[in-house]
């Protein structure tokens, strides 16, 4: 018997899984190889928890494979939290977790997506463009440094 390949579904999702906190722990486990500490703006588990943030899940079968965070600033939302397991790179999932971040912008009426990352992260840098974002300055309690990019995306 063949095995349909499974489909790869967004969903709403809790930091607090085990699967998607040890997405969290691997993704700030990354950063922290990558940059100083006062470059690291990621948001902890906890601080993932909270009324105004929408956290999302990429599943395959059982299996939680990316995640990613939309946080209600007012005006505009901040994607955070965007990681996808490396095992599982190359299946287009940071590609669907982005359009469920847009979708959830439009559904709350926000009028811009907004995001900061890090210049060594250059795949990151090619799926947001991808997605329509453009580079910016710093917004919200950011402050340009060396390591920072920020991009943002104007929602109709």
């Amino acid at each position: 018997m063949i095995k349909k390949a499974s489909a790869i579904r967004v969903v709403p999702g809790n930091p607090r899984d085990r699967q998607a906190t040890a997405l969290l722990q691997a993704s700030h486990a990354l950063m922290r190889s990558l940059f100083n500490p006062e470059e690291n703006h990621f948001l902890s588990v906890d601080e993932l928890c909270t009324p105004d943030i929408r956290f999302f899940i990429a599943r395959e079968d059982d299996k939680t494979l990316g995640c990613a965070a939309l946080a209600n600033r007012g005006e505009y939302g901040e994607i955070k939290s965007m990681f996808v397991d490396p095992i599982a790179r190359g299946k287009g999932i940071a590609h669907k977790l982005m359009q469920r971040l847009d979708a959830e912008a439009r559904a709350q009426r926000l009028s811009a997506l907004k995001l900061e990352t890090g210049d060594k992260l250059e795949q990151a840098h090619s799926l947001y463009k991808a997605h329509g974002f453009v580079e910016c300055g710093p917004f919200g309690d950011y402050e340009a440094n060396s390591t920072s990019i920020f991009m943002t995306k104007a929602l109709d």
